[in-house]
């Protein structure tokens, strides 16, 4: 149960507020074999789920991890895992009898015991060109993890400026409570959805590119200098803090519905 959740339960009389304060409690914190201390309620205190950087960890080390994260809670992320590793874990996973979501051309993985329910706000992502799908998909899976419904659309940079117009169409429709917007070259995508809709704007500038400005550089120095308001930048290729930041705003404008 997230904050508010208890909260309500306490309010309906359904929990003691004894319960709640166990429930509430920040300081708990689960150590593993002097590698690792795991933040057990920071989905119950930010609605953000355990990620874990799988980078520069080493195998078996993840598997720990992992195992000692999911019987605290219910779902954990993987991010930026080593080729190597990626079937591993799907097969940690399977071995945990836990169920597994990938992304397209990502290295993350999402992992989790009861099916997610889709009970949050709603976010858009779009991406400029093919290249840029991996960062988006990230973003999709921490965003899914934080119970937003996540509509997609790849390739709709301004190359081709008219493929751009349905999906937005589509998206003001859905009523999208944000919209995540990856893109290398020069970041021109994130600008434009920014002039075109009043919904905030996530920019993802990515490390596609070459020559004066590669590995993203150029799309960070443009998304920093849009001139058009409404649009806020994460670091190049970070689409974990992207998905964080727009299920965070997705899902406060859904607790203000209620």
């Amino acid at each position: 149960m997230e904050t508010h959740e208890i909260l309500k339960a306490v309010k309906a009389g359904k929990i003691s507020i004894n319960d709640a304060k166990k429930l509430l409690s920040i300081y708990s914190i689960e150590e593993i074999e002097g590698i690792a201390k795991i933040d057990i309620n920071r989905r119950k205190r930010r609605g953000i789920p355990e990620i874990i950087f799988a980078e520069t960890k080493e195998l078996e080390d993840i598997k720990k991890i992992i195992k000692r994260t999911l019987e605290k809670s219910n779902s954990v992320i993987v991010s930026r895992l080593k080729k190597t590793d990626y079937p591993k874990i799907q097969a940690f996973a399977k071995k945990l009898k836990v169920k597994v979501k990938t992304g397209k051309k990502s290295s993350t993985l999402l992992l989790f015991k009861k099916p997610i329910k889709f009970q949050g706000g709603k976010v858009g992502i779009l991406t400029a060109g093919t290249s840029d799908i991996g960062v988006a998909e990230e973003a999709r899976l921490v965003c899914e993890a934080m119970n937003c419904k996540c509509i997609t659309s790849y390739d709709v940079g301004v190359a081709g400026i008219q493929r751009i117009f349905p999906i937005l169409k589509e998206m003001v429709g859905e009523d999208v409570d944000c919209i995540i917007v990856a893109a290398g070259m020069e970041g021109a995508l994130a600008t434009l959805v920014s002039t075109l809709v009043d919904i905030p704007i996530i920019g993802i500038p990515t490390s596609v590119g070459y020559g004066y400005g590669e590995k993203g550089i150029a799309a960070l120095a443009s998304m920093l200098q849009s001139c058009s308001l409404g649009l806020s930048v994460v670091n190049i290729d970070n689409g974990i803090a992207a998905g964080g930041i727009a299920a965070n705003i997705a899902n406060r404008t859904i607790r203000k519905k209620e």
